[in-house]
């Protein structure tokens, strides 16, 4: 990289509760970053255990820290409420979780991928995930998705983990268009949506860069295997990804005039038939040409169509 490059700043966005047990050996592997120019942005949701002492020693270490009180209303918001606190400025801007074990070159992949897009341009990269257990022992690593990352896949599914997303000052620029009052689904999949659908770019890496870190404690897991499955397919029968679509839309309505004209066609679409008809809504998904990452993601999502369940 060029040193132009390595000057960047990145701004790391963790948001923290009652995370003690796992706290110290995530911010170890922050610090133990090969690119050097980041400074840590915590927003903690009111921890009673001891993860403000934690986060103080790091403070007092480093002092490269900045401790926000969250909004107390759930994790996304929490996340949301650091995306858009317009006091926190950057080049880059990464996602952390409290528990998981970065490694040590994942800034400087994320950079160095996202570096050679035009700042203009609003960016994304996200990567697969080394899994493992509450003693950090291996157990798999996170589904490989191998299509083309975009708005038509972003509507019906969320490929990255916002543990491992890193985006850039223009997707910044229309988070901060929308604001934190918003009530999408989850943080992650939402910038998944808005940046492939506004004409961004959207990296995925086939490689993993980091250790999730899965235990009892985790608000949303890896989802994989098939019981993971099963149980995904049983929240579509009770009309779960129904509501979790309406939620994205509403939330993903003051951009609509950002997206792309043939984004914007297909975010109407969709808004439109998934209330439709049975033969509208076979119709429009086959138009719109909305797609899953698997061959039995894709024969869910037209069950989903057929049952009226997205």
């Amino acid at each position: 990289m060029t040193k132009s490059k390595l000057d960047s700043r990145v701004a790391i966005l963790m948001c923290t509760y009652n995370g003690a047990s796992y706290l110290q050996e995530q911010l170890d592997s922050i610090r133990a970053q090969k690119y050097e120019n980041w400074h840590l942005y915590v927003s903690d949701d009111g921890s009673q255990d001891s993860t403000l002492d934690i986060l103080g020693n790091f403070k007092s270490r480093t002092g490269r820290l900045c401790i926000f009180q969250g909004p107390k209303s759930g994790f996304c918001q929490n996340f949301l409420s650091l995306i858009c606190d317009n006091s926190i400025k950057a080049d880059y801007y990464a996602l952390s979780d409290q528990d998981d074990i970065w490694y040590e070159d994942k800034l400087l992949r994320a950079v160095t991928a996202l570096s050679g897009i035009s700042c203009e341009t609003p960016a994304l990269y996200c990567s697969r995930t080394k899994l493992v257990d509450e003693r950090n022992n291996e157990t798999g690593l996170s589904p490989l998705f191998k299509r083309t990352p975009g708005f038509r896949n972003a509507l019906v599914q969320n490929i990255g983990s916002g543990n491992t997303m890193v985006f850039n000052h223009a997707a910044r620029r229309l988070m901060l268009e929308v604001g934190s009052g918003i009530n999408p689904v989850v943080h992650d999949w939402f910038l998944y949506m808005v940046i492939s659908g506004c004409g961004g770019v959207v990296i995925y890496d086939l490689g993993p860069s980091l250790r999730y870190r899965q235990h009892t404690a985790n608000l949303i897991g890896a989802n994989t295997g098939f019981i993971a499955r099963f149980k995904r397919f049983g929240l579509m029968l009770f009309g779960m990804h129904r509501r979790w679509n309406t939620h994205n839309i509403e939330a993903l309505s003051g951009l609509r005039e950002k997206l792309t004209p043939g984004n914007r066609f297909i975010y109407d679409e969709f808004s439109r038939f998934r209330s439709a008809s049975l033969w509208s809504r076979l119709i429009g998904l086959y138009r719109t040409r909305l797609y899953r990452q698997t061959l039995g993601g894709n024969i869910t999502l037209w069950l989903a169509a057929l049952f009226k369940c997205f």
